[in-house]
């Protein structure tokens, strides 16, 4: 199966530049993965397609402000720094700009030397390893000063750091938002669990590596990259229990289908769980628990697309896409939402 299988044609204006003002008011579309038949809805429709016994899984992982903006010691240069992953010991893998400019041994600033780094190591990817030295707590300097590390086709700047943090967001680590739960209000958790409906949260460390193109021609030679990812004992129960029960795992996003099914048994049992994961998941994939998805809409020739096209069938999502374009849908991070069931 080649990457172009999953091209389709998306006019640039369709791409959101900003969350709308109500986070529930985006359009929903409904996907049958079955018949490929679609429908037209708000988000805050929602619960009228979900049904007693059934539960959705969440990730509550939360942004960090990981992009740093600051200058070169002593030459005063410009830099830019994104962080990946706490590598410990006060040091982390982090993208940079200018990257030839900030080799080993050079020194960097940030906030008039209240955040100082120096490059311990140039890794083979091109990524830094950066040893950061300050007073007090390291969270608490990234809020002060970081900003939201927004994915390269969002060209205007947030207003609100708040609107790409999910309103479930607890457990900090990630580099990039799990944006289909953006649209989810409190009141509209609490209207869903009231109904019967169970909620429970998973927890995946998003990478910039989602953002990365495929490159390689046949899908099969993409290497994935790797996230880390945890799922608590109570999520496990419960997804075991609506499982045992008849009801239905609905995952919130494609990083909360990729953590459960990373370390679901054959049987479709999960147990308490924590790790890194590469897993890739693309047309041919059998889902061991994961009934339907609640998704954005995604690049084109993405691993993202991939996955939703292993669950509904790329004829299906291509169709559905087509017909998104047709109706104006507002695509990618800010945009809009799918249901697949």
């Amino acid at each position: 199966m080649k990457t172009h299988d999953f091209y389709y044609e998306l006019p640039p204006e369709l791409i959101a530049q900003t969350p709308i003002q109500r986070r529930d008011a985006s359009r929903l579309m409904t996907l049958d993965k079955v018949t490929g038949a679609v429908g037209h809805h708000h988000f805050y429709d929602l619960p009228q397609f979900l049904r007693p016994g059934d539960c959705l899984v969440l990730n509550d992982s939360r942004v960090l402000p990981a992009r740093l903006l600051g200058h070169r010691e002593p030459t005063g240069g410009a830099c830019e720094v994104v962080l990946l992953i706490d590598r410990g010991e006060n040091t982390w893998e982090c993208l940079v700009r200018p990257g030839k400019k900030l080799r080993t041994g050079a020194r960097l600033s940030f906030g008039e030397g209240q955040l100082q780094g120096e490059i311990t190591q140039v890794l083979e990817n091109g990524n830094r390893l950066i040893r950061f030295s300050y007073q007090g707590i390291f969270l608490e300097i990234l809020e002060h000063l970081g900003k939201m590390p927004l994915p390269p086709y969002i060209k205007e700047e947030l207003q609100d750091g708040e609107r790409y943090q999910t309103v479930y967001s607890r457990e900090v680590g990630s580099a990039a938002a799990p944006t289909a739960g953006l649209h989810f209000t409190q009141e509209l958790l609490a209207s869903i669990q009231a109904m019967g409906v169970s909620v429970c949260y998973v927890t995946l460390h998003v990478g910039l590596g989602t953002f990365r193109p495929v490159k390689a021609e046949e899908i099969t030679d993409h290497q994935m990259h790797s996230e880390y990812c945890m799922i608590p004992a109570e999520t496990a129960r419960i997804v075991n229990e609506t499982k045992a029960g008849g009801g239905r795992v609905i995952c919130v996003g494609t990083t909360s289908c990729r953590t459960i099914e990373s370390w679901a048994g054959e049987d479709g049992t999960l147990q308490e769980s924590a790790g890194w994961t590469d897993i890739f998941i693309y047309p041919g994939y059998r889902f061991k628990v994961l009934d339907g998805l609640v998704t954005n809409f995604h690049l084109p020739e993405s691993t993202l697309i991939m996955l939703v096209s292993a669950l509904a069938g790329r004829e299906h999502v291509l169709q559905a896409y087509g017909e998104a374009v047709k109706e104006k849908y507002r695509f990618f991070s800010f945009g809009d939402a799918m249901l697949i069931l």
